[in-house]
Protein backbone atom coordinates (compact mmCIF):
# COMPACT_ATOMS: atom_id res chain seq x y z
CA UNK A 1 0.00 0.00 0.00
CA UNK A 2 1.55 3.26 -1.11
CA UNK A 3 1.32 6.61 0.61
CA UNK A 4 -1.29 7.64 -1.95
CA UNK A 5 -3.53 4.68 -1.11
CA UNK A 6 -3.49 5.21 2.66
CA UNK A 7 -6.86 5.67 4.39
CA UNK A 8 -8.31 9.17 4.33
CA UNK A 9 -9.07 9.12 8.06
CA UNK A 10 -6.89 8.06 11.02
CA UNK A 11 -7.04 4.44 12.16
CA UNK A 12 -7.89 4.03 15.84
CA UNK A 13 -7.04 0.60 17.31
CA UNK A 14 -9.21 -0.39 20.29
CA UNK A 15 -8.03 -3.30 22.50
CA UNK A 16 -10.15 -5.97 24.12
CA UNK A 17 -10.63 -7.06 27.71
CA UNK A 18 -7.40 -6.66 29.71
CA UNK A 19 -6.06 -4.72 26.76
CA UNK A 20 -3.22 -2.23 26.85
CA UNK A 21 -1.11 -0.05 24.58
CA UNK A 22 2.35 -1.23 25.59
CA UNK A 23 3.60 -3.16 28.61
CA UNK A 24 7.10 -1.76 29.12
CA UNK A 25 8.37 -2.42 25.56
CA UNK A 26 5.74 -5.01 24.58
CA UNK A 27 2.88 -3.70 22.39
CA UNK A 28 -0.63 -5.13 22.25
CA UNK A 29 -0.78 -4.70 18.46
CA UNK A 30 2.54 -6.47 17.89
CA UNK A 31 4.07 -5.28 14.62
CA UNK A 32 0.73 -4.00 13.35
CA UNK A 33 1.04 -0.29 14.14
CA UNK A 34 4.50 -0.14 12.53
CA UNK A 35 3.29 -1.95 9.40
CA UNK A 36 0.37 0.44 9.02
CA UNK A 37 2.67 3.42 9.52
CA UNK A 38 4.99 2.10 6.82
CA UNK A 39 1.98 1.86 4.52
CA UNK A 40 1.29 5.54 5.06
CA UNK A 41 -1.63 5.34 7.48
CA UNK A 42 -2.08 7.61 10.48
CA UNK A 43 -2.55 5.22 13.42
CA UNK A 44 -3.47 5.60 17.08
CA UNK A 45 -3.48 2.69 19.53
CA UNK A 46 -5.72 3.82 22.39
CA UNK A 47 -6.41 2.68 25.93
CA UNK A 48 -9.79 2.25 27.59
CA UNK A 49 -10.72 0.54 30.87
CA UNK A 50 -9.29 -2.99 30.66
CA UNK A 51 -12.17 -4.34 32.76
CA UNK A 52 -15.50 -2.59 32.38
CA UNK A 53 -18.74 -2.50 30.40
CA UNK A 54 -18.96 -1.76 26.70
CA UNK A 55 -20.76 1.50 27.48
CA UNK A 56 -18.15 2.80 29.94
CA UNK A 57 -15.34 1.85 27.58
CA UNK A 58 -17.29 3.39 24.70
CA UNK A 59 -17.62 6.75 26.43
CA UNK A 60 -13.88 6.73 27.11
CA UNK A 61 -13.26 5.94 23.45
CA UNK A 62 -15.47 8.84 22.34
CA UNK A 63 -13.44 11.23 24.50
CA UNK A 64 -10.23 9.89 22.93
CA UNK A 65 -11.67 10.20 19.42
CA UNK A 66 -12.41 13.86 20.02
CA UNK A 67 -8.80 14.38 21.15
CA UNK A 68 -7.50 12.65 18.02
CA UNK A 69 -9.70 14.76 15.76
CA UNK A 70 -8.43 17.94 17.41
CA UNK A 71 -4.84 16.73 17.12
CA UNK A 72 -5.01 15.66 13.47
CA UNK A 73 -7.61 18.06 12.09
CA UNK A 74 -9.48 15.06 10.61
CA UNK A 75 -13.28 15.02 10.43
CA UNK A 76 -13.69 11.34 11.32
CA UNK A 77 -11.80 8.20 12.32
CA UNK A 78 -11.79 4.56 11.29
CA UNK A 79 -12.25 2.32 14.34
CA UNK A 80 -10.71 -1.16 14.45
CA UNK A 81 -11.56 -3.12 17.59
CA UNK A 82 -10.23 -6.47 18.74
CA UNK A 83 -12.45 -8.71 20.89
CA UNK A 84 -14.40 -6.51 23.36
CA UNK A 85 -12.84 -3.56 21.58
CA UNK A 86 -15.25 -4.32 18.73
CA UNK A 87 -18.25 -3.77 21.00
CA UNK A 88 -16.60 -0.63 22.37
CA UNK A 89 -16.16 0.69 18.84
CA UNK A 90 -19.74 -0.19 17.92
CA UNK A 91 -21.02 1.82 20.89
CA UNK A 92 -18.97 4.87 19.90
CA UNK A 93 -20.18 4.70 16.29
CA UNK A 94 -23.81 4.27 17.33
CA UNK A 95 -23.66 7.24 19.67
CA UNK A 96 -21.63 9.56 17.41
CA UNK A 97 -21.83 8.38 13.80
CA UNK A 98 -20.76 11.88 12.73
CA UNK A 99 -17.29 11.17 14.16
CA UNK A 100 -16.81 7.66 12.75
CA UNK A 101 -16.18 6.67 9.13
CA UNK A 102 -16.03 2.91 9.71
CA UNK A 103 -16.07 0.20 12.36
CA UNK A 104 -14.10 -2.99 11.87
CA UNK A 105 -14.62 -5.90 14.24
CA UNK A 106 -11.62 -8.23 14.59
CA UNK A 107 -12.65 -11.41 16.42
CA UNK A 108 -15.41 -9.46 18.12
CA UNK A 109 -18.06 -11.30 20.21
CA UNK A 110 -20.90 -9.52 18.44
CA UNK A 111 -23.39 -12.11 19.67
CA UNK A 112 -21.56 -12.96 22.89
CA UNK A 113 -18.88 -15.46 23.85
CA UNK A 114 -19.66 -19.04 24.84
CA UNK A 115 -16.58 -18.92 27.06
CA UNK A 116 -18.11 -16.03 29.01
CA UNK A 117 -21.37 -18.01 29.25
CA UNK A 118 -19.49 -21.03 30.62
CA UNK A 119 -17.73 -18.96 33.27
CA UNK A 120 -21.04 -17.32 34.24
CA UNK A 121 -22.65 -20.72 34.72
CA UNK A 122 -19.80 -22.59 36.43
CA UNK A 123 -18.03 -19.73 38.25
CA UNK A 124 -20.82 -17.40 39.45
CA UNK A 125 -19.65 -14.15 41.02
CA UNK A 126 -21.05 -15.02 44.46
CA UNK A 127 -19.25 -18.39 44.62
CA UNK A 128 -15.82 -19.01 46.12
CA UNK A 129 -14.40 -19.85 42.70
CA UNK A 130 -16.05 -16.79 41.17
CA UNK A 131 -14.64 -14.49 43.84
CA UNK A 132 -11.19 -16.02 43.31
CA UNK A 133 -11.33 -15.33 39.58
CA UNK A 134 -12.44 -11.74 40.26
CA UNK A 135 -9.53 -11.28 42.66
CA UNK A 136 -7.03 -12.64 40.15
CA UNK A 137 -8.41 -10.44 37.38
CA UNK A 138 -8.21 -7.41 39.61
CA UNK A 139 -4.58 -8.19 40.45
CA UNK A 140 -3.68 -8.78 36.80
CA UNK A 141 -5.38 -5.54 35.81
CA UNK A 142 -3.53 -3.59 38.51
CA UNK A 143 -0.18 -5.08 37.49
CA UNK A 144 -0.79 -4.29 33.83
CA UNK A 145 -1.72 -0.71 34.69
CA UNK A 146 1.64 -0.34 36.46
CA UNK A 147 3.52 -1.76 33.51
CA UNK A 148 1.68 0.11 30.75
CA UNK A 149 4.16 2.64 29.39
CA UNK A 150 1.89 3.64 26.50
CA UNK A 151 -0.84 5.30 28.56
CA UNK A 152 -0.40 8.44 30.63
CA UNK A 153 -4.00 9.51 31.24
CA UNK A 154 -6.15 9.43 34.39
CA UNK A 155 -6.74 6.19 36.25
CA UNK A 156 -9.37 4.13 34.45
CA UNK A 157 -12.26 2.61 36.46
CA UNK A 158 -12.58 -1.16 36.83
CA UNK A 159 -15.82 -3.14 37.10
CA UNK A 160 -15.20 -6.86 36.68
CA UNK A 161 -18.86 -7.89 36.93
CA UNK A 162 -19.87 -5.38 34.25
CA UNK A 163 -16.99 -6.50 32.04
CA UNK A 164 -17.99 -10.16 32.27
CA UNK A 165 -21.71 -9.49 31.76
CA UNK A 166 -20.89 -7.38 28.69
CA UNK A 167 -19.37 -10.46 27.00
CA UNK A 168 -22.03 -13.09 27.81
CA UNK A 169 -24.67 -13.96 25.23
CA UNK A 170 -27.36 -12.39 27.44
CA UNK A 171 -25.32 -9.24 28.04
CA UNK A 172 -24.48 -8.77 24.36
CA UNK A 173 -28.12 -9.42 23.41
CA UNK A 174 -29.13 -6.49 25.62
CA UNK A 175 -26.38 -4.38 24.06
CA UNK A 176 -27.48 -5.37 20.55
CA UNK A 177 -31.07 -4.31 21.17
CA UNK A 178 -29.81 -0.80 21.91
CA UNK A 179 -27.04 -0.71 19.30
CA UNK A 180 -27.94 -3.02 16.38
CA UNK A 181 -25.97 -1.15 13.72
CA UNK A 182 -24.15 -3.50 11.37
CA UNK A 183 -25.60 -6.73 12.77
CA UNK A 184 -26.76 -9.53 10.42
CA UNK A 185 -30.49 -10.23 10.34
CA UNK A 186 -29.83 -13.97 10.13
CA UNK A 187 -27.33 -16.09 12.07
CA UNK A 188 -24.15 -16.51 10.06
CA UNK A 189 -25.07 -13.88 7.50
CA UNK A 190 -23.62 -10.51 6.59
CA UNK A 191 -24.86 -7.30 8.14
CA UNK A 192 -25.62 -4.06 6.31
CA UNK A 193 -22.54 -2.50 4.77
CA UNK A 194 -23.44 1.02 5.90
CA UNK A 195 -25.63 2.45 8.64
CA UNK A 196 -26.01 6.16 9.41
CA UNK A 197 -23.03 6.90 7.19
CA UNK A 198 -20.74 4.42 9.00
CA UNK A 199 -19.28 1.43 7.13
CA UNK A 200 -19.14 -1.88 9.03
CA UNK A 201 -16.66 -4.72 8.47
CA UNK A 202 -15.48 -7.83 10.32
CA UNK A 203 -13.03 -10.69 10.18
CA UNK A 204 -12.16 -13.56 12.52
CA UNK A 205 -10.39 -16.89 12.74
CA UNK A 206 -10.89 -20.45 13.90
CA UNK A 207 -8.72 -23.11 15.50
CA UNK A 208 -7.65 -25.51 12.78
CA UNK A 209 -5.77 -28.66 13.89
CA UNK A 210 -2.59 -29.16 11.90
CA UNK A 211 -2.32 -25.44 11.18
CA UNK A 212 -3.06 -23.26 14.21
CA UNK A 213 -1.34 -25.73 16.54
CA UNK A 214 1.78 -25.83 14.37
CA UNK A 215 4.41 -23.32 13.32
CA UNK A 216 5.48 -20.83 15.97
CA UNK A 217 2.32 -21.55 17.99
CA UNK A 218 4.20 -24.59 19.29
CA UNK A 219 6.06 -22.08 21.48
CA UNK A 220 3.05 -19.92 22.35
CA UNK A 221 1.22 -20.66 25.60
CA UNK A 222 -1.76 -18.52 24.59
CA UNK A 223 -2.54 -20.99 21.80
CA UNK A 224 -2.75 -23.80 24.34
CA UNK A 225 -5.10 -21.61 26.39
CA UNK A 226 -7.33 -21.04 23.37
CA UNK A 227 -7.48 -24.76 22.66
CA UNK A 228 -8.52 -25.35 26.27
CA UNK A 229 -11.12 -22.57 26.22
CA UNK A 230 -12.56 -23.96 22.97
CA UNK A 231 -13.83 -26.99 24.92
CA UNK A 232 -16.45 -24.74 26.54
CA UNK A 233 -18.15 -24.07 23.18
CA UNK A 234 -21.35 -25.92 22.30
CA UNK A 235 -23.25 -23.98 19.64
CA UNK A 236 -20.07 -23.24 17.70
CA UNK A 237 -17.99 -26.21 18.80
CA UNK A 238 -15.18 -26.67 16.31
CA UNK A 239 -15.85 -23.25 14.82
CA UNK A 240 -14.25 -20.79 17.22
CA UNK A 241 -10.91 -19.14 17.92
CA UNK A 242 -10.95 -20.26 21.55
CA UNK A 243 -12.86 -17.23 22.83
CA UNK A 244 -15.23 -16.14 20.05
CA UNK A 245 -17.33 -18.20 17.67
CA UNK A 246 -17.07 -17.90 13.91
CA UNK A 247 -20.63 -16.71 13.31
CA UNK A 248 -20.84 -14.72 16.52
CA UNK A 249 -18.09 -12.52 15.10
CA UNK A 250 -20.09 -11.39 12.07
CA UNK A 251 -20.69 -7.67 11.58
CA UNK A 252 -21.34 -5.72 8.41
CA UNK A 253 -19.31 -6.94 5.45
CA UNK A 254 -17.62 -10.18 6.54
CA UNK A 255 -14.14 -10.14 5.04
CA UNK A 256 -13.41 -13.64 6.33
CA UNK A 257 -14.35 -15.84 9.28
CA UNK A 258 -12.09 -18.88 8.91
CA UNK A 259 -8.58 -17.51 8.92
CA UNK A 260 -6.24 -19.98 10.67
CA UNK A 261 -5.82 -17.73 13.69
CA UNK A 262 -6.63 -18.13 17.36
CA UNK A 263 -7.95 -15.22 19.42
CA UNK A 264 -4.44 -13.89 20.13
CA UNK A 265 -2.87 -14.74 16.75
CA UNK A 266 -5.30 -12.37 15.07
CA UNK A 267 -3.44 -9.39 16.60
CA UNK A 268 -0.07 -11.11 16.07
CA UNK A 269 0.34 -12.24 19.69
CA UNK A 270 2.37 -13.42 21.44
CA UNK A 271 5.50 -11.71 20.03
CA UNK A 272 4.43 -12.76 16.57
CA UNK A 273 4.30 -16.45 17.53
CA UNK A 274 1.41 -17.51 15.31
CA UNK A 275 0.28 -20.66 13.55
CA UNK A 276 1.70 -22.28 10.44
CA UNK A 277 1.58 -19.88 7.49
CA UNK A 278 -0.52 -17.28 9.32
CA UNK A 279 -0.07 -13.63 8.35
CA UNK A 280 -2.23 -11.48 10.65
CA UNK A 281 -0.35 -8.25 9.90
CA UNK A 282 -1.17 -8.62 6.22
CA UNK A 283 -4.89 -8.58 7.04
CA UNK A 284 -4.56 -5.16 8.68
CA UNK A 285 -2.49 -3.67 5.86
CA UNK A 286 -4.90 -5.03 3.25
CA UNK A 287 -7.82 -3.62 5.19
CA UNK A 288 -6.23 -0.19 5.31
CA UNK A 289 -6.04 -0.32 1.51
CA UNK A 290 -9.68 -1.45 1.43
CA UNK A 291 -10.71 1.56 3.50
CA UNK A 292 -8.72 3.81 1.18
CA UNK A 293 -10.50 2.47 -1.91
CA UNK A 294 -13.83 3.08 -0.15
CA UNK A 295 -12.81 6.72 0.37
CA UNK A 296 -12.42 6.23 4.09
Amino acid sequence: MSQGSAPRYPLVLVPGMLGFIRLVLYPYWYGIVEALHRAGAVVFAVQVSPLNSNEVRGEQLLARIEEILRETGADKVNLIGHSQGSLTARYAAARRPDLVASVTSVAGPNHGSELADYLHKHYPHDSVRGRLICFLLRMVGALMALLDTGYRGPKLPVDIHASHHSLTSAGVAQFNRRYPQGLPETWGGHGPEEVNGVRYYSWSGTLQPGITDRGRNLLDGTNRSCRLFARTFVREAGHCDGMVGRYSSHLGTVIGDEYPLDHFDIVNQSLGLVGKGAEPIRLFVEHAARLSVAGL
